[in-house]
């Protein structure tokens, strides 16, 4: 997978993705990544990339054509990939784990940052597939939202991980939040390990896990659980979770 950031500040990108398991994918050729600057394809000697809003108002709007030139130089150097091009927005749809395995399919993905008070709509309306929030706040520019997008969705790219099983086990591919996990000591705080996760019996420690996690979800996000598909086995949790509560 090949993704191109576009970015008035391309260090903020290359320098958050020098630990960690992404760096390691970008490293063995899982991931390929580049940042580029729509200062790079300004037209002036002081590569201006923004200016006053029409209408007026506060702050300075990002202007359209040096940031449909990078996106253009993207493109170009990836011609023969099937791209997709992002905008990082407050107006955009919420990311979440399902867009993050639809982004994962796509050969060439493109993320664009905003930054100071928009970007000209123009832009928007001729280079731009989707638009992604990340979550209902502001932020100073979309370089940190891309990074949620980039380390999200590299983690599902094959190869890029190096044990597959941990991404089934994460919290929101089942739809669910993911249980409590413990490790050494068996003894902290006075608290211990639960002793199904001792027994070595896998059935009753996955049938542990799973209440766990429609337990964990129940209290902590119960939107999560308006559109799921529930097995007999959830059902009747739910049920003895319900008639528990009510007495």
């Amino acid at each position: 997978m090949h993704i191109s950031v576009i970015t008035i500040f391309p260090e903020m990108i290359s320098a958050a993705l020098k630990e960690g398991v992404i760096p390691k994918a970008i490293e063995n050729g899982t991931i390929h990544l580049d940042a580029v600057s729509p200062r790079d394809f300004a037209t002036d000697a002081h590569a201006t990339v923004d200016d006053r809003p029409y209408g007026g108002g506060p702050g300075m709007i990002l202007m359209a054509d040096p940031l449909a030139q990078a996106v253009s130089h993207v493109r170009t150097q990836n011609n023969e990939l099937t791209t997709r091009t992002v905008l990082l927005s407050p107006t955009g749809s919420r990311f979440d784990q399902s867009l993050a395995s639809e982004l994962a399919d796509i050969e060439h993905l493109v993320l664009v940052s905003g930054r100071y008070e928009g970007i000209d709509e123009r832009f928007i309306n001729e280079h731009i597939d989707y638009e992604l929030s990340i979550g209902d706040y502001v932020l100073s520019g979309g370089e940190l939202p891309a990074l949620v997008v980039i380390d999200t969705v590299s983690r599902l790219v094959p190869g890029a991980l190096g044990n597959r099983l941990s991404i089934e086990h994460e919290s929101f591919n089942n739809g669910l939040l993911d249980c409590p996990q413990y490790t050494r000591p068996q003894s902290y705080a006075e608290r211990d390990v639960p002793e199904v996760l001792l027994s070595g019996d896998h059935k009753q420690i996955n049938q542990w896990r799973r209440t766990q996690s429609l337990a964990r979800t129940w209290e902590r996000r119960p939107d999560l659980l308006l559109e799921h598909s529930w097995t007999e086995a959830d059902l009747a949790w739910f049920e003895h979770h319900s008639m528990c509560n009510d007495s």
